[in-house]
């Protein structure tokens, strides 16, 4: 690596425990990640976070992309680890691949093919959540080096990867969306990646005269500030979904809307704008310690929810409203994304534009994740 040099993300997700009861035995996975931007040499990383044992790689490759299951002829490269073509990844920990020597395009569809060899047994807690997109599993077999592996099942999620890098300029940085369903675009059709942070990077890759940034989303359906559900509360994950980016030199955080559902209805964990208020101070602490500009982005409106019963009241929504008028005012953020401002109905205020909606109240329709990712202004980045 020149001096100039450095590693930044271009594609991540954020490790989660997987849905119960997926069970693997020695199957391969395929997994098509679309980066951001580009580069002549990648690594990949691969997370046991929440795996109750170890978890063994017999074979990995990453290519280029074809259509459905195939790799583009010649692209795929076998990823060593320490020069070893297997790893062991104990529980709870990460691994990241030798640098491998690849032309990749900004905003290519990659693919990453891991082969595990034993046996994962539901118990076990596979590393990954939902893709939104089409990944594939083998039928028993290593099927590493088959350029158009043969399917035995398709599924939308990802498996234990957790990131794709690429060596570029030192210029380069790199941006982390850190949020809950809406930033991983829960709802939205998939493999059309309507994502927000993908039209980010889209509009980041368009712009004249600048460098792009990598865009790593973090986005974890369920996920608040303040409390664990379905994975790390965002305080509890900050260091490694953002801090331990590699390259990373801005975040983006949308969490609270969970907070103020609290679903699981402990009043113990009744979320206010105060308590909000604070975690995200929090964050913008830690940021800046990083030297790592935070951007926090406001609350989108979910006055008619219909995927949670009784999830909005007006005193929750008094709370939002605090909540999005003191990132608006703080001089404690290095920047705001004003998303509530972008999709809400001005007639109807605690509620999205029916436009923007995919229809219960909650997720954003993809022209809704869309309009956020046009929201955002990019000399946030300069």
């Amino acid at each position: 690596m020149g001096k100039d040099e450095h590693w930044v993300g271009t594609w991540g997700t954020a490790p989660a425990p997987s849905v119960a009861g997926i069970a693997l035995d020695n199957h391969t996975i395929r997994m098509m990640p679309r980066v951001s931007i580009g580069g002549d040499t990648v690594r990949v990383r691969i997370s046991n976070a929440y795996g109750i044992g170890n978890l063994e790689i017999g074979e990995a490759s990453v290519g280029i992309r074809d259509a459905g299951p195939a790799i583009v002829a010649g692209s795929a490269h076998p990823l060593t680890f320490g020069g070893a073509s297997t790893t062991t990844v104990a529980a709870g920990a990460l691994v990241i691949s030798d640098p491998v020597k690849l032309e990749v395009e900004p905003l290519a569809d990659l693919s990453v093919t891991v082969y595990l060899p034993g046996t994962i047994p539901p118990e076990f807690q596979i590393t990954g959540r939902y893709a939104r997109q089409t990944n594939y599993i083998s039928p028993p077999g290593n099927y590493t080096g088959h350029a158009n592996m043969p399917v035995g099942k398709i599924t939308d999620e990802w498996f234990f990867v957790s990131g794709v890098d690429v060596q570029t300029s030192g210029e380069i940085g790199g941006i982390v969306a850190l949020g809950d369903s809406l930033t991983d675009a829960n709802i939205s059709t998939h493999d059309t990646f309507s994502r927000w942070p993908d039209q980010l990077a889209r509009r980041l890759n368009q712009r004249e005269g600048r460098y792009s940034m990598g865009v790593m989303n973090q986005g974890l359906g369920g996920n608040r500030i303040l409390h664990d559900l379905r994975g790390d509360s965002g305080l509890r994950r900050f260091d490694r979904d953002v801090l331990a980016q590699p390259g990373v030199t801005h975040a983006i955080i949308m969490l609270g809307t969970n907070d103020l559902r609290n679903r699981i209805a402990k009043p113990e964990q009744e979320a206010t704008a105060k308590k909000m208020i604070s975690g995200l101070r929090q964050m913008a602490l830690r940021a800046r310690g990083r030297r790592i500009k935070l951007i926090a982005a406001t609350l989108t409106p979910f006055g008619n929810e219909s995927f949670l019963a009784g999830a909005w009241n007006p005193v929750r929504e008094a709370h939002r409203v605090a909540f999005n008028e003191w990132i608006r005012e703080s001089d404690e953020l290095d920047g705001i994304v004003d998303f509530d401002l972008a999709l809400r109905d001005p007639d109807i205020p605690t509620q999205m534009l029916p436009v923007y909606d995919c229809g219960d109240g909650l997720h954003p329709s993809d022209l809704g994740y869309c309009e956020m990712g046009n929201t955002i202004n990019l000399a946030l980045f300069d």
